[in-house]
């Protein structure tokens, strides 16, 4: 690969597991998606809900064309092998009515029970169904989500007015909805429950979205793995062939590139120079 090449070389795990992606949504980084999905090969695609923003698109139309070629990539995968599994999350709901059915090579499920190559057992659940606000007071969430795009709104004006002045890019809406979940503990509450549900399952894990929060981490004996968004955090987690998992958050092409070129520049400084 050249240092002006953008696209590395593919790599191949055993499974990707995404979610968050909010196609629909202005806010969704489907050019970040595509590209990843370029780079990356696996067995597997689990999609962990909120694929497509249904409340959105209920809103009002929106849907570019990145939107359309994130949608007939998946299906490409599929048409050459890859397994893909949708599990519908609360803003796709529409999809939980349809168990089972294949769309297009593209299974739908409620949630599984994914076996990893080491043996580990994980549940695969989008997560919602854990959310009090999201359950028991559907007018609150849907004011919440408004208010989360009214904040991805703020987002673009600030990250236009700091490149002006040289700065680096800082999420306003992802600072503000952090402080929020903190203020209300909400996260590691839902962390905690969703991790007792893998234990009712007897699986060593679970695997979830919903909160765009993406970690790994342990939780009292449970593997508790959150595969983040990609409306801001621009998250995916990879299995690859010997079981582990690896949290990766995807940087957009030209940042790539850039990174590329100055290690490129790095090794050339240090490598000794001819007599």
């Amino acid at each position: 690969m050249s240092a002006n090449d953008p696209t590395p070389n593919v790599c191949r795990v055993r499974t990707l597991f995404l979610s968050d992606v909010h196609l629909g949504s202005r806010a969704a980084k489907a050019d970040f998606l595509l590209d990843f999905l370029r780079c990356h090969e696996a067995e597997t695609i689990i999609l962990v809900g909120d694929i497509v923003d249904g409340w959105r698109l209920k809103r009002s139309w929106y849907w570019p064309q990145s939107c359309n070629d994130v949608v007939q990539k998946l299906l490409r995968k599929a048409r050459k092998g890859t397994r893909i599994v949708y599990i519908p999350g609360n803003h796709d709901e529409f999809l939980r009515d349809f168990p089972g059915v294949h769309f297009g090579g593209i299974e739908v499920a409620q949630q599984i029970i994914h076996e990893a190559a080491d043996g580990k057992r994980y549940l695969v659940l989008h997560g919602d169904e854990f959310d009090v606000v999201v359950r028991n007071a559907r007018l609150l969430a849907y004011l919440g989500d408004w208010a989360y795009d009214a904040a991805i709104g703020v987002n673009i004006v600030l990250a236009a007015a700091r490149r002006r002045l040289g700065m680096p890019y800082w999420s306003f809406s992802a600072w503000a909805k952090l402080r929020v979940k903190h203020a209300v503990n909400f996260i590691g509450a839902f962390q905690r429950v969703v991790a007792e549900e893998a234990r009712r399952h007897d699986a060593d894990g679970v695997i979830c979205g919903h909160i765009h929060h993406a970690v790994i981490e342990e939780l009292d004996g449970i593997r508790y793995i959150n595969t983040g968004d990609w409306v801001e955090s621009c998250t995916a987690v990879a299995e690859h062939f010997d079981g582990r998992m690896e949290l990766i958050a995807w940087q957009s092409p030209a940042a790539r590139s850039t990174v590329a070129a100055s290690n490129s520049r790095e090794l050339e400084a240090r490598a000794p120079k001819a007599a």
